[in-house]
């Protein structure tokens, strides 16, 4: 499908999509093995340390290398430089992908002339992959947390979004695959969506445009 196969218009409105397991799949199962595979150390050790710290890099207060240098403490890692780059490449890839069937909402609220933007608690490294990749064209505006030093679910990323827009909370529609995220959202007035997948997403924004 092309962006003008279809259109999906919400007049008023713009549509913020979360990145990570929304518009972009889950990291599969091969992908978290090789990784786990790299770090060399015990895998349920690594995935504990890998979480506890994700939040520091996506907040923008902890840098991609120091960011593996925790994980690496934590378990008793003693990764070369070398090492640590290539577990960020095997992580990074993993988070990028993009889910076709997500894609082409995208493409036909696009279409449809309906406002988009990207808010995703992601570090500094995917700012750029974001802007400057093909699905970019489809967004007016991607904020990442680690530019913003805030996270979501906090109300003020949600707040600073609606301001960088020029809009009001009850004009954004957030869509996130966490439902604490979500909820957060509509606790200051936006309308909220749990993404579970594609098709109910489509469901969902239809409903929205036909009122």
């Amino acid at each position: 499908m092309t962006d003008t196969a279809r259109a999906l218009s919400i007049p008023n409105r713009v549509v913020v999509f979360d990145y990570g397991e929304v518009i972009s799949r889950s990291p599969s199962e091969a992908s978290r093995a090789a990784l786990e595979a790299l770090a060399g150390v015990d895998p349920q050790r690594f995935r504990v340390a890998y979480e506890a710290h994700r939040d520091g890099l996506d907040r923008g207060t902890t840098s991609i290398r120091d960011y593996w240098m925790l994980v690496a403490a934590d378990t008793g890692a003693d990764w070369s430089e070398a090492r640590i780059h290539e577990l960020w490449v095997a992580d990074f890839t993993g988070w990028i992908s993009v889910d076709p069937a997500v894609f082409d909402v995208i493409a036909e609220l696009h279409a449809g002339g309906t406002r988009i933007a990207l808010l995703s608690n992601a570090g500094f490294d995917f700012a750029s992959p974001f802007r400057y990749s093909p699905i970019a064209r489809f967004f007016e505006r991607m904020f990442v947390s680690a530019e913003m030093l805030k996270l979501k679910p906090e109300a003020d990323i949600y707040l600073e979004v609606a301001r960088e827009l020029g809009i009001s909370c009850a004009e954004m529609v957030f869509i996130d695959n966490k439902q604490v995220n979500v909820d957060g959202a509509v606790s200051l007035g936006i309308t909220g969506h749990h993404f579970v997948g594609a098709a109910e997403l489509r469901r969902f924004l239809q409903t929205i445009s036909d009122r």
